[in-house]
């Protein structure tokens, strides 16, 4: 994955001049895997001085440079338990595999021992109630759900008022993705946002969790700057991170947001969830 940027990086560092050509080239490379202009521009600005100044006498010195940059720019988020029940609201646009992703979290803390409890807040999408049920059962995790059309908040607050009577430890909630009208999903989400503070959640036991297409590049970061607006995000999840030609939209989604990386999808099974790895995200994005 993210092959791409690491193979031209090591095909452009071994050049034998570093003239405005290379720097030029540098750029349009970083440009291309959704560094986006300004951001290359720097990091080639940065690659120009230091060498200039000799420091960059090899491949390795020159991808380790280019790497000591980007990790300034992107950070893991760290599961920490808190104070029961846990409200984890998952957020994201239709299609990008976030009830997928929601199943694979239920997965993932069930095997951990976790009682997890599932919100159907996505009454807006035909069946979608249906197809988290689907998940709680296979996965053998509980699921509050309502009628097609309901009341997204209704759920939310009889989610969290069942878990805590049942001293259940974390709520997934799932919620509505639709994008064709924004103003009514943004009032939806911060409508659902106001009745989780007001359960007495405290902000350590609330986190807001975007489920972004990492195939999608510049798309993503837009979808995570309209959401982040919204309800402001605690951290990002990816999917089909396995087929991801380019890893830029990572980068920029924390430099740009400050909005670390929690999980990685790499696929279809339940058992195909990942936490977020830095070091191994930025020695395969520049082929270190």
């Amino acid at each position: 994955m993210f092959k791409s940027l690491g193979m031209k990086l090591k095909a452009l560092f071994g050049a034998k001049t570093y003239d405005e050509g290379f720097f030029e080239e540098l750029e349009d490379t970083l440009i291309e895997s959704d560094l986006g202009p300004r951001l290359s521009m720097e990091i080639s600005d940065m690659v120009r001085q230091e060498a200039k100044s000799g420091k960059l006498k090899t491949h390795a010195d020159f991808l380790r440079f280019v790497s000591d940059i980007l990790k300034e720019k992107v950070a893991p988020w760290v599961y920490q338990p808190a104070s029961s029940p846990q409200v984890f609201l998952v957020l994201g646009v239709n299609g990008v595999g976030k009830t997928t992703t929601i199943a694979k979290l239920a997965y993932h803390f069930h095997l951990q021992g976790k009682k997890v409890l599932l919100a159907a807040a996505d009454t807006f999408r035909a069946a979608a109630a249906d197809q988290l049920e689907l998940h709680a059962e296979r996965i053998g995790v509980r699921i509050v759900r309502q009628a097609d059309g309901s009341d997204p908040g209704a759920v939310v607050y009889d989610a969290i008022t069942s878990a805590q009577a049942r001293h259940e430890d974390i709520i997934l909630v799932d919620t509505a993705g639709r994008m064709h009208n924004k103003e009514n999903l943004l009032r939806e989400l911060q409508k659902i946002d106001k009745i989780i503070a007001n359960k007495n959640i405290s902000a350590d036991s609330y986190k807001k969790f975007l489920v972004l297409d990492a195939t999608t590049g510049q798309n993503a970061l837009s979808q995570a700057e309209l959401f982040h607006q919204a309800v402001k995000l605690d951290a990002v999840i990816l999917t089909k991170y396995d087929s991801a030609a380019k890893g830029g939209t990572v980068i920029r989604i924390g430099e740009k947001l400050g909005l670390p990386i929690a999980y990685v999808g790499t696929g279809e099974k339940y058992t195909d969830l990942e936490s977020f790895n830095a070091e191994k995200f930025l020695s395969d994005l520049v082929s270190l």
